[in-house]
């Protein structure tokens, strides 16, 4: 019988448990948080469920335009209080739906934690558990999945108490809305919260370290949402670093590098993460651990000790909770003997749920600018899609990326609302390695939005011919 020990029960821990009882192993699965892990109690449900709430505001504004009265969106108000205990009620029932379906699967789920013990002779992993309740116990396991997880970045000069100076899992304790919410970082993270908290009439001021928010992202697709931003009247500093943040007697001042300081009523740092690799006893068991704490895998999930496995946020590949799931599930079909191919990043499709959303796949323009690939290139700007029209939408664009000398489609990026969802074709025409002239003669609905896409794959066509 193959014993499968799993430390972390996010989408990495739960997805590869699934499979290992899918394949008859023995399996049992350590999360002190809960089972979905982190990400489904703290981060990537709860975050998206509050952008939910945002969405509902966003679709009172400009209702005039449409010949309906509504009061506009000045006449919204939000129960900060309400959406948060939602987004706290989702988050557990999600939990206990990974939950009851772990469970009917025959995995055995622990709360508590876990770490790596002495090695143990032959082909097993010792691996200690220190549960919620009841005594310690150790587990002699062939395989070994390590998937703890990623926690919020400290600044040791902003230190969250919780109350006025938060990290972004300490928003929904929250019981009234900011009144001037002060982000600190641009990135994935931090324009989401502060594209949320502006949709619900916040005032905000984002705090940019780069030229441009969101600067690992599609350049064209980062300056469309900032223009979004800042016409709608977000205050974004740009090239501005945050030194330190500090509590006022009603509020918060940030200090930046240049000797500036922004006041609020409350400070939002979003700085990235740190992988969750301390204390598990990684080092002394001669597991392979790079910079920054994450841990080293291979595009099967392995590390350097053989049946040690590592997935997801802990081992720096690429933090989606899709791509920790299936670096989990390969780990497990690697380890059980079932046949598997080594994870593809270049079809991953990731979406940053600002409004509007920035979805993208494949190929990056900045792939494309510095000639490591060559391809030809179509922007095609929503503003003359019927559809778009009819919904008011004058922000967004569909780009596509071709190989020059094949035309097969190789990336893309949408700027639009629901772009998450818009980016399925694309990423069916990467993956598929379909080329512009499959995809542009695919007939449409129309009017839709998803008829621009078939449209930039008719131009590149046109510039094929030419």
């Amino acid at each position: 019988m193959n014993r499968v020990v799993i430390i972390g029960g996010g989408p990495a821990g739960y997805e590869a448990a699934l499979v290992a009882a899918q394949l008859d192993a023995e399996v049992t699965l350590i999360e002190e948080a809960g089972p979905g892990g982190a990400c489904v109690l703290e981060d990537c449900v709860p975050s998206k469920t509050f952008i939910a709430s945002s969405d509902v505001v966003t679709g009172y504004r400009d209702t005039e335009e449409f010949g309906i009265r509504s009061g506009g969106i000045d006449s919204v108000t939000v129960d900060a209080a309400s959406v948060n205990r939602r987004v706290k009620r989702l988050a557990q029932a999600q939990s206990a739906d990974i939950g009851t379906k772990l469970v009917k699967a025959g995995v055995d789920v622990v709360a508590g934690r876990a770490r790596l013990g002495a090695d143990t002779l032959g082909h097993t992993h010792r691996v200690e558990i220190t549960p919620a309740e009841g005594p310690a116990r150790s587990i002699d396991a062939t395989t070994v999945l390590i998937a703890t997880g990623a926690t919020p970045r400290v600044l040791p000069t902003a230190v969250p108490d919780g109350e006025r100076i938060l990290d972004w899992r300490q928003v929904y304790d929250l019981t009234e809305l900011p009144t001037h919410l002060i982000v600190v970082g641009s990135g994935v993270t931090g324009a989401e919260f502060a594209s949320a908290y502006l949709a619900m009439g916040v005032a905000v001021t984002l705090v940019s370290s780069r030229e441009h928010v969101m600067p690992h992202e599609d350049p064209d697709a980062a300056r469309a949402i900032e223009r979004v931003f800042r016409e709608r009247g977000m205050n974004i500093l740009s090239r501005a670093r945050a030194q330190g943040a500090e509590r006022t007697a009603d509020g918060v001042v940030v200090t930046l590098a240049d000797g500036r300081q922004v006041s609020g009523s409350h400070v939002l740092v979003c700085v990235g993460s740190v992988p969750n690799t301390a204390d598990l006893g990684l080092t002394e068991y001669g597991v392979s651990v790079g910079d920054g704490g994450y841990l080293t895998v291979d595009r099967v999930s392995r590390t350097n000790v053989p049946g040690i496995y590592g997935a997801g946020d802990c081992t720096g590949v690429l933090p989606l909770a899709s791509v920790a799931a299936m670096q989990g599930r390969i780990a497990m079909w690697h380890a059980l003997g079932e046949a598997v191919a080594p994870l593809k990043l270049r079809t991953v499709s990731a979406n940053v749920f600002t409004d509007p959303e920035l979805a993208s796949v494949g190929v990056t323009q900045s792939d494309v600018d510095s000639g490591k690939v060559p391809a030809r290139t179509v922007m095609l700007p929503l503003s003359g899609n019927a559809r778009a029209k009819m919904q008011g939408l004058r922000d967004g664009f569909i780009k596509l990326f071709c190989r020059p000398a094949t035309s097969t489609i190789v990336g893309g990026v949408v700027v639009a609302p629901k772009a998450s969802e818009l980016i399925l074709p694309i990423t069916m025409a990467v993956e598929n390695r379909l080329t512009v002239d499959e995809l542009a003669h695919t007939i449409t609905i129309y009017p839709s939005l998803t008829g621009s896409i078939a449209e930039a794959a008719r131009q590149l066509m046109l510039h094929e011919i030419a």
